[in-house]
């Protein structure tokens, strides 16, 4: 998964190099005051909020797990205080029900368990859910003779709507995963 910009090394770009020599014993370290303009590397990348993160949990690939995914990932959202307005969080809770839906009613022959994964950053909130079925699926489009079958379609819409993006990738395993990621409004924290 990409590191957001926040890069491999810890210290900052163009910072002091690591000593050639093991540090001598220090002090503890004081409470630390808050950077301002005139401290080196001021600009340094914010530090993430509180509820950013990347969260995953597997489920067997069975009717019940559609209910149970949906719960797990509002209850996430929930407890980590996501600023996620209601309406995109249904629309959101629908993805995820409709996907894992899908993974159940389609894959289950080949991938007995699904993995639903949630990564949440600063301005937007990512769900995929990936199994380990090879076919890759396609959003049907609006048959009235026909019911089911038009959950990628709504996954589409929902996301379209909200500005944001969806798509399906092979995974290295010979899987797929499918992903939807919703824009958050920016919030900021005092």
């Amino acid at each position: 998964m990409d590191d957001h910009g926040r890069g491999p090394d810890p210290r900052p770009a163009g910072g002091p190099a690591a000593p050639s020599e093991p540090l001598a014993e220090a002090e503890p370290f004081a409470e630390a005051e808050p950077l301002t303009q005139a401290e080196p590397f001021a600009e340094a990348e914010p530090r993430p909020l509180p509820y950013e993160g990347v969260w995953r949990f597997t489920a067997a690939a069975v009717d019940a797990s559609v209910p149970q995914a949906r719960h797990a990932v509002r209850d996430l959202l929930y407890r980590q205080g996501v600023p996620i307005p209601d309406d995109l969080a249904q629309g959101l809770l629908l993805i995820v029900s409709e996907l894992v839906t899908n993974a159940v009613r389609h894959a289950a022959v080949l991938s007995p368990t699904l993995a639903v994964e949630i990564a949440v950053g600063a301005e937007w909130v990512r769900v995929s859910v990936e199994d380990s079925h090879p076919y890759r699926p396609t959003a049907l489009e609006t048959d009235h003779g026909r019911t089911g079958g038009r959950g990628l379609l709504l996954v589409r819409e929902i996301t379209r709507e909200a500005g944001g993006a969806c798509d399906v990738e092979h995974t290295a395993s010979g899987g797929k995963v499918i992903w939807a990621v919703l824009p958050l409004k920016p919030v900021r924290l005092p």
